[in-house]
């Protein structure tokens, strides 16, 4: 099993460097304007999020700067970390350096010299122990669940403890935790319901202008950024209506970069032009069908059994997927292929998810429940149906879902589809508001992020409360939460083992979820204005235009004429 071990991270090797384009006199020009230009100084980057309403909190799970990712040009986290290359040693960012405990309960950051943020002022420890503190506080803002406790300052030394071994957690404490400017949060006065109309950041850009559709961000011109300036002098966000309308863009060239499924995407974009591309490598992470493990009779685990046994994920991955977005699981362990292969558990190495109509018809029998031609029934006689529930625009869930609905119905399960919009979608998810419903698990370094997104009790919240890390389905298992407890403080190799084995042994026995398809960090993007993107030549970051590393990869960006 590898072990991966973060060390402090050092100062090395020269950051992005460049100055700007000589790309026009303004970074406000429009399309137009650049039209005649050798090259033009802007970026076009979109999402398929639908319409959105201003909120630039960068901790608000459904703001428009979650949703299309430019909190992480406005707001920088103390490390970048590649999923790529997960035993990579983070990259030093707004930290000179970071330095765990050997137990992994303290941490030393020393903080970076020169950075100031965009009003002007110097970005100091001060700063990053108060975004310490405010995740401490404010449970709504604290989405990971870190469990904070002290955190003091020693000069530009931010020492933070925690209450238990953060070992599991060292990527989201470090590379995926916007640090805030003290003297500006301070005086909001509720800071989980604040929309940051004038976000105040460390990044290179800062908000110009927002509409429903989208948002356009301009270089900072304070020269206060601690490193050279990125040459994309404007960045223009738009949020697409769906997966269609976002690839039609991507295709006539009104949008260079995204993460959005296309169906046939050698045939209908790569083809096209010389100047597409797509990258897709894949990660620790998976796509499954939550279950609200509190609505009867779900709450039966040989009911979810029989459900994972007839889902068939091969017409999934070749319809759904187009035999490339989500590669299809087949261990019952619902680790991803390759990239999960080596933590599969000794019992489970050779058990593999294939459809099973009439295994799970049997099952069913024996646990009590009646097959009435075309109609399953519970013990106490009730019809088997569930609604199922995903965003309109996200065709390649909304075709899993027919195809999940279909299987089900070999089962006498009367499945219904529901298409709320995103927003409504992600807050019923977080309060238990579904009953079945495609998502994705968190990705790490090992499998312990997807186990704990779908089964970990300290992630347990009652009906009507928001969960926003994870347990969507409310699923209650002391076992599977001892376990992860287990993994995550555990001091060798051989307990981590000991103790995902575990974990996987109420996956499958317990089913929480129906693993479905891995997870990729790709990208859909043009080589036409800019180059310098990751690749399988050299993957320096993933390729998402929302995760942290979008700063580093647009900071690497070079016009394609120069």
């Amino acid at each position: 099993m590898q072990r991966r071990q973060l060390f402090a991270v050092a100062l090395a090797g020269a950051l992005a460097t460049g100055g700007l384009a000589a790309c026009g006199d303004s970074p406000n020009a429009n399309n137009a304007d650049n039209a005649n230009k050798s090259s033009v100084d802007y970026l076009r980057i979109g999402m398929p999020n639908g319409t959105q309403t201003e909120n630039n909190n960068p901790f608000a799970g459904t703001s428009s700067a979650n949703a299309l990712g430019y909190k992480w040009v406005i707001f920088e986290p103390l490390t970048q970390w590649n999923p790529v290359k997960p035993a990579d040693p983070p990259t030093p960012w707004l930290a000179e350096s970071v330095k765990w405990a050997d137990d992994y309960k303290s941490a030393e950051v020393t903080v970076r010299d020169g950075a100031k943020w965009s009003d002007g002022q110097p970005l100091t420890a001060e700063d990053v122990a108060y975004t310490f503190n405010l995740l401490k506080a404010k449970e709504a803002l604290n989405q990971n669940a870190i469990p904070y406790d002290q955190v003091t300052v020693n000069g530009k030394v931010v020492k933070v403890t925690f209450k238990s071994s953060q070992y599991v957690n060292q990527v989201k404490i470090m590379s995926q935790t916007p640090i805030v400017p003290k003297h500006v949060w301070e005086k909001i006065a509720d800071p989980t319901t604040d929309t940051l109309k004038n976000p105040v950041g460390s990044g290179p850009y800062t908000l110009k202008s927002f509409t429903q559709a989208g948002v356009t961000l301009a270089l900072r011109t304070d020269g206060g950024y601690w490193q050279d300036l990125p040459q994309v002098k404007e960045l223009r966000y738009t949020s697409y209506s769906g997966n269609d309308t976002q690839a039609t863009a991507l295709t006539n060239g009104d949008s260079e970069w995204s993460f959005v499924f296309i169906p046939n995407a050698q045939q209908t974009f790569v083809a096209k032009s010389e100047t597409n591309k797509m990258w897709a490598p894949g990660v620790l992470g998976i796509h499954g069908l939550y279950i609200n493990t509190t609505v009867k009779p779900f709450d039966d685990p040989k009911l979810r059994q029989a459900m994972n046994m007839v889902v068939n994920r091969s017409d999934i991955f070749t319809q759904a997927e187009s035999a490339y977005f989500h590669p299809e699981i087949k261990s019952v362990t619902g680790l991803p292929p390759g990239a999960g292969d080596a933590f599969i558990a000794p019992e489970y190495k050779d058990k593999t998810l294939t459809p099973d109509v009439e295994g799970a018809k049997a099952l069913l029998t024996q646990a009590g429940y009646k097959l009435n031609g075309k109609t399953l029934s519970d013990p106490s006689g009730k019809p088997v149906k569930i609604k199922l529930s995903d965003p309109a625009p996200w065709s390649d869930y909304q075709t899993t879902l027919e195809i999940i609905k279909s299987n089900f119905a070999e089962i006498g399960i009367e499945a219904t589809i529901e298409k709320p919009n995103q927003d409504v979608w992600d807050a019923n998810i977080q309060k238990g508001d579904f009953e079945g419903s495609m998502r994705w698990t968190n990705g790490g370094a090992t499998p312990y992020d997807i186990y704990q997104t779908v089964m970990d009790g300290d992630l347990l919240k009652p009906i009507g409360t928001a969960s926003p890390q994870g347990n969507f389905g409310r699923f209650k298992s002391p076992e599977a939460t001892a376990a992860l407890k287990a993994y995550a403080n555990a001091t060798s190799d051989a307990a981590r083992t000991t103790a995902m084995n575990q974990i996987q042994k109420v996956f499958v026995e317990q089913v929480p979820m129906l693993p479905v398809g891995s997870d990729n960090v790709g990208m859909f993007y043009s080589t036409k204005n800019w180059t310098g993107w990751p690749s399988d030549a050299d993957p320096y970051s993933g390729g998402q235009p929302t995760q942290p590393y979008s700063l580093q990869i647009i900071l690497k960006l070079r016009p394609a004429n120069s």
